[in-house]
Order: structure tokens, then sequence, then C-alpha cells
């Protein structure tokens, strides 16, 4: 599981750590617990800063996997319950280097929120090694839990507790408890986490931006991180503006992509490695990033700019605004999708197919995001069929030409999904109306993974621009909406052609016309 190169990187990345940690190992036996003491001592044989005895070990830990991280005497709240391989493995090396004093990666407004939590809060996030999108879960909540001694972070991996997720009846992954009760499931950034803890803890934004350091008026403020608001924030700080960009994560829907080969000039790259670039790329320039973070309202001030308000309870005031918020995966609307969502119901093929191995699945949806998640789960689980409303499929013919060569893959086109069905908490059925014929059946599987595209992130601006009937933004060919000094661009607006490359352009082409309207100020 650790080659000498990631060894070798954990040697490097210690070089950051100002103070060692230790970490402790629960008591009793288990199947896994000599690989799991084996990982351990591999890590912390790569440096002094970094302790273990698997001879010393933990009554008050919940099993024989399970690790806790402790310094200087006193634990930190991050627990690991199981062995942190994969795409965890990330979260063990951030946790132990912030533990030791590493800079945490929490906005600054966050951070006093989190800081303010007087009740105890214990969270467990069950997670698959193979689920890109359970780490960013995981090292968040690490971080509350470095923050605050009130909370509690336990990282659960489902497969070495089968028993714990079957009594949660768990199907879909991330899935975060809070306090022993369900708290979040499936692709979830910390923006989010924040406003459930505020839904639940209203009195935790209490005095928090009273005294909060106030940003100073920008030029211009991006609202969205993936492509089309990087190339906007790259291109207005280019041009020695005052730059904002306030984002949930940089990389928005890009960093949930896996291959992506339609990138002009690179052949074939991944979401996860695109947006490490975009991030990258940003540091190059002074432009301020707020991550993790979500606008709440919009509203002009008494000399004509814009006044951003943040869920923080923070806000500054800004010349112009860029939206570029993107949008997210569109959901069927019909009975039993919503209530079944993380029991069967599932929107990411990579992070919830292994949930269902073996298993009968359909993929709603004949795109290339649907096609792709055929393919990727027809390696995974026994049969995926293939749902598509219209008489053709709208997905590359390379991608047809691949399902129609999977065995375990049957299209069906021209159906109408009505229904999903479900037992004792898990689907079991679908229920699907022929087009052509009227004829309504009923098919029985397991899972059924949601692909039929996006829909705009717009809500919030609803009332404040101009958005057509599908949510929107109405723009011209300069990237204007309908209010002066307010520009959008990429998959929030009209513009047609949801790509990363059309979103970089538009990005671009935004951020010059917010420059000219600017200097005409």
């Amino acid at each position: 599981m650790l080659d000498q190169s990631l060894l070798d990187a954990v040697k490097s990345y210690s070089e950051n750590m100002t103070r060692p940690i230790t970490m402790t190992l629960g008591s009793g036996e288990h199947n896994k617990r000599a690989e799991l003491v084996d990982f351990l001592s591999k890590i912390a044989g790569t440096t002094d800063k970094i302790n273990f005895d698997p001879q010393t070990s933990d009554d008050s830990l919940p099993s024989p996997i399970s690790f806790k991280i402790s310094t200087e005497g006193k634990d930190t709240g991050i627990v690991f319950s199981g062995i942190p391989g994969g795409h965890e493995f990330s979260s063990l090396i951030l946790a132990m280097l912030q533990a030791g004093g590493h800079t945490l990666k929490l906005d600054e407004g966050i951070q006093k929120i989190i800081k303010n939590i007087a009740q105890p809060l214990q969270f467990q996030t069950y997670i698959s090694l193979s689920c890109h999108n359970c780490p960013d879960v995981v090292q968040a909540l690490n971080q509350f839990a470095l923050l605050n001694d009130n909370i509690n972070a336990e990282m659960i991996d489902g497969a070495l507790f089968q028993e714990q997720v079957e009594a949660n009846n768990i199907q879909g992954v991330p899935a975060v408890f809070l306090n022993g009760k369900p708290f979040a499931n499936g692709k979830i950034d910390t923006a989010k986490l924040i406003e459930k803890l505020q839904e639940q803890y209203p009195e935790i934004l209490s005095g928090v931006s009273d005294d909060a350091e106030q940003l100073e008026r920008q030029d211009v403020t991006i609202i969205g991180g993936g492509p089309a608001g990087v190339a906007a924030a790259i291109y207005t700080a280019r041009k020695g503006l005052k730059v904002t960009i306030v984002a949930d994560r940089v990389g928005g829907q890009v960093k949930d992509t896996q291959d992506i080969e339609n990138l002009i000039s690179v052949p074939l790259t991944n979401g996860s490695e695109l947006s490490a670039n975009f991030a990258k790329h940003l540091k190059e320039y002074e432009i301020t990033l707020k991550e993790h973070v979500r606008v709440k309202e919009l509203s002009e001030t008494e000399d004509e700019n814009y006044a951003i308000h943040l869920n923080t309870g923070e806000q500054f005031e800004t010349r112009s605004i860029i939206l570029a918020t993107g949008a997210q995966w569109r959901k069927l609307n019909i009975p039993g999708e919503e209530e079944n969502i993380g029991n069967g119901v599932a929107y990411c093929p990579h992070c919830d197919g292994p949930f269902f191995k073996g298993k009968d699945v359909a993929v709603i949806g004949g795109g290339n995001s649907g096609i792709e998640a055929a393919l990727d789960l027809a390696g995974i689980v026994k049969h995926v069929t293939v749902f598509e409303f219209a008489d053709t499929l709208k997905a590359d013919q390379v991608l047809v030409n691949k399902a129609n060569d999977t065995a375990n893959i049957d299209i069906l086109k021209s159906v109408a999904t009505k229904e999903i069905k479900a037992t004792d908490g898990k689907v079991t059925s679908i229920v699907y109306e022929e087009r052509e014929t009227g004829e309504v059946k009923e098919l029985d599987l397991s899972a059924v993974f949601v692909q039929i595209g996006l829909v705009p992130n717009s809500e919030f601006v609803k009332g404040f621009v101009d958005v057509n009937r599908f949510g929107e933004i109405e723009i011209d060919e300069r990237c204007r909406t309908d209010r002066k000094g307010i520009f959008a661009c990429g998959d929030v607006t009209t513009v047609p052609f949801k790509q990363i490359n059309i979103a970089m352009g538009e990005g671009s082409k935004a951020a010059l016309s917010a420059f000219e309207y600017l200097v005409m100020q």
C-alpha cells in the first residue's frame, strides 16, 4: 500500500511540522490490525516528528483498527477507523501536518464560526477508499476538530465496518452522522457543512462578524471557482485590478470529473489534477481567495457599487461582480428519488458504485456523463441498464460504441422514468414507460444513478439579474447582464454548450468586459 515514493513524500511534508504528533491505536484484536500497525509504523519511520508505538493502546477508541492523533499530550479529536489508503491517504497526511502546526486551509471567517461552537459535536463520516468526494468532507471535519475542543471527527472505512453500514442503512458516501444522527449524505462541501450547522445551531454566528477584519473595497469580485471563475480572476488580476474570488471550492463541478480528454493541448487529465492547477495558477497573482464560503445575498450600495454578503456573516463592497457559479446535477423529480438519496439513489457512480458490487443498477441519461457512468459501473456491478428519454443517445459516438460492446450494459431509448420504488429503506425497482406504446414496466434493481445534465446555480441572484425559464443568467455577447457592473460567464449563463474550454473562454471575456467597464467609470 505504501511504496517508497509515498514515504519520501511524507518525509518531505513533515518538514513543515512545528511540533511532534503521536498516533495511538485502539485496543483489541482484528484481522486487519497487523496491516494497520505496519502502515502506521512505516509512516512514523520517515521522521522523528511522528511518533507511533504499536505496544501502546487506548481503550476509549471505538475499535482495534481505530487510531487517534494527539500532539503535546493533548488529543486533537481526530480519529481514523480503518486504514486510510486510497483517496483518504491525503486526509491522513493533512491531519498529521495540521495537528503538527501546519496552517489550516480554512477561511478566517469559517474558523471564527467553528471556534464559536459551544456544543459538543461528534462527527462520524463513513467513506469508501475509492470515493473522490469523501476526502473533502473528512478533511474539513478534521480541521473543525483542530479548531475546537468541543468537536471530534472520526473517519470510518465502510468496507471494514459492514455491521455499522448495514445498521445505519448506508448506501452512499460520504455519509456524515452528527451525535449519532444522520447529518449529511453524498457530495457536500465545507460551505454546505457550515450552512447545515447554522441551521441546527443558529447562535454560532452570534458576534462572529463584529470583530471581523473587513475586506477593503474590491474592483472585481468573482463568485464561483470553476473554469470560468478562475479564468475571470486571472484575467482581471493581470489587469492590475483588486480582485477577490469567492468559491465553495476551486475547481467547482470540474473537481468531480474523472478523465478529461477534450481540454485543448492537454490530451488527458482529470478533475482533481485540473483543479489543483487552477489553484496553483491563482496563487501566481494578488488575488484574495475566500474558499469554502458562499454568497448569501447581493445588494446595491449608496454610491452605486455592490455589497457582497457571505454566509460567515461578513460583507464587503465591490465595484463590479462576475457571476461564475456554474451548475449542479439535475434531478429527475419523480416519486421515490428525493427520499431515497443515499439509499440507492445516487449522482456519483465513482463514489457509490462499489456499494452495489454484483448487483443490477440503472443509469438515467444517455449523454456523455450517463454513458461514462455506465461504463465505469459495468466493471463493478452485475448489470447496467441505461434509460434515455429521447429516441437517440446524445453521447459521443466513441462512448456509445464502447457501451454497445460491453456485455453487461443494456440501453433503453425512448423511455420515461416514472417512479423509484424502495422496500425497508432500500431501492428495489424502477418504474418506466415506453413512450412509443405507452406501456408501463417495472425493472428490479438495487440502485439508480441519475446523470441527466445540470441545473444553473443562480437561485441567489434571481430577482437581482434577469434569468431565463431554465434559470440561466441572461447575458449579451460581452457577458453583460441587465444590471450595470454585473457580468456572468460559464455554465450558469445562457451561453450554449457547457464545456470546460468554453467556460474558460467566457470567463476571460467577462473579465475583459469588467475591466472595460471599470476604466470607463
